[in-house]
């Protein structure tokens, strides 16, 4: 099992940036494919979130209205829009999966810093 996360970068506050994350070597339909992030200092939280059987989202509070999870089943990719960015949405970017069946995200990619300037 691979995830591999890219689009991170560095953006003004306002801008735009969609992260990518690569999966492969999941039976997709069984597992829940969600982003978080942890800023430096902070614990890792969770951001949101689309089970790839049937492509219901979840969000924080913090990034409703601004970030949009979505998925392209033919490539085997889950993307994270994020519009209207913030200084405080900083930090580094994970990808991770979890079996419908258990609460554990047991798979994470190595993560992908998002660095908003004011």
């Amino acid at each position: 099992v691979q995830l591999v996360e890219s689009g991170g970068g560095l953006v003004q506050a306002g801008g735009s940036l969609r992260l990518s994350c690569a999966a492969t070597g999941l039976r997709f339909e069984d597992y829940a494919i969600a982003w978080f992030r942890q800023a430096p200092g902070k614990e890792r939280e969770f951001v949101a979130r689309i089970n790839w059987s049937d492509s219901n989202t979840y969000y924080a509070d913090s990034v409703k209205g601004r970030f949009t999870i979505s998925r392209d089943n033919a490539k085997n990719m889950v993307y994270l829009q994020m519009n209207s960015l913030k200084p405080e949405d900083t930090a580094v970017y994970y990808c991770a999966a979890r079996n419908l069946g258990s609460a554990k995200y047991s798979y994470w990619g190595q993560g992908t810093q998002v660095t908003v300037s004011s």
